[in-house]
């Protein structure tokens, strides 16, 4: 076999021992034993539910991050409760997990008694996958909303330069049984920018419809989509939404904003992220069981819809996700060489035990 072959080769690692690697090298740079715990679950998620491009790949650039003192490992974000349902949070420039799993947790406490509630975080960083902060919500019954901005990514509709993040739009709504909660997670792009990493890290071209270049034209070269510009989808539909993120994440929140967040792998200075969220009780018009029918008759309602042509099967959205997950909890999450590199090179950094692979 060549040797990039071998490179691309998927090897697996089990969830266990992936959340082991993640919590043994953020604790041996810093970060609270608790603290390292929640970042590790989450990043564990993504890659569970398939979601890679914001999974424990995000390690090495979050660890230089802290390296060049531009991330405070160690430092807990606070929560001010400004109104009966309005809670703000300041993530003190620690890691984006913990601000907003306090944020939503502070958002749920309010929807318990007032039906619903809202939290606004600061000085926060990267969360990775915003389909776990709805899950949070999800496992307690509520509704969600989850909103961030990002940094400068995607130009306005019209132009040409990188002014508006990638940043997801996700919500989220309980099922009943076994059928799958409602989770949308989306960016405004017609591809998140982790995939373009993720080609890049993997030595992957990516579609021509994902970006441009600097000089404007179209390329499957993940180095020079990185160094030109995303697209939005739907033209100014896609370019409306990064700007309605900006809106409720940055300017309301008080955090960097109109292209003033820093990126996850630039290590150059603090990112000022800001994030929205909402929890909404499920149950605040009919009982919850109803409300979990009716969701159970919409999800039978689209999914056995009428198939287009050479469709096999329609799913409800987080569905395919769902079905990632139940395989990988078994099989492990898939890697290639250079990510596990990436990963061991960390662990040794800070003595700890490398991964353990299960193939």
């Amino acid at each position: 076999m060549a040797s990039d072959e071998a490179d691309q080769v998927r090897r697996h690692v089990l969830p266990h021992d992936a959340k082991r690697l993640v919590a043994d090298i953020l604790q041996g740079n810093g970060v609270p034993a608790e603290n390292a715990a929640i970042i590790a679950k989450y990043l564990v998620a993504a890659d569970l539910r398939g979601v890679d491009t914001h999974g424990i790949n995000r390690i090495p650039s979050y660890m230089e991050r802290i390296r060049q003192g531009v991330l405070n490992p160690s430092v807990q974000p606070t929560v001010n409760q400004v109104t009966p349902v309005v809670a703000q949070v300041d993530g003190q420039n620690g890691f984006g997990f913990v601000a907003a799993q306090l944020a939503m947790s502070a958002a749920i406490e309010s929807a318990k008694t007032y039906g619903i509630g809202m939290a606004s975080v600061k000085h926060s960083n990267h969360f990775g996958m915003a389909a776990w902060v709805v899950q949070q919500a999800l496992d307690a019954d509520m509704m969600s909303l989850v909103f961030t901005n990002s940094s400068p990514a995607l130009p306005p509709y019209g132009g040409k330069s990188k002014l508006m993040g990638v940043s997801p739009i996700a919500c989220g709504a309980p099922g009943k049984g076994p059928m799958p909660s409602f989770i949308l997670d989306m960016a405004p792009s017609v591809a998140a920018r982790g995939k373009v990493y993720k080609a890049k890290r993997r030595g992957e071209k990516i579609p021509l419809d994902w970006a441009l270049d600097a000089e404007g034209r179209p390329t499957d070269d993940p180095e020079a989509a990185l160094g030109g510009v995303m697209l939005p989808m739907g033209g100014p539909k896609g370019s409306a939404l990064s700007i309605m993120m900006d809106v409720f994440s940055g300017c309301l929140s008080g955090s960097a904003f109109a292209g003033h967040v820093t990126g996850p792998y630039d290590p150059s200075k603090p990112a000022d992220v800001g994030h929205f969220l909402v929890a909404i009780k499920a149950d605040l018009f009919m009982s919850l069981d109803e409300f979990r029918e009716r969701m159970k008759y919409l999800y039978e309602r689209v999914v056995g819809a009428d198939k287009a042509a050479g469709v096999d099967r329609i799913y409800f959205p987080g569905e395919i996700e769902q079905i990632t997950e139940q395989e990988r909890a078994k099989t492990g999450i898939p890697l290639v060489q250079a990510e596990i590199d990436a990963l061991n090179a960390e662990a040794e950094t800070v003595s700890v035990r490398p991964l353990v692979l299960a193939d």
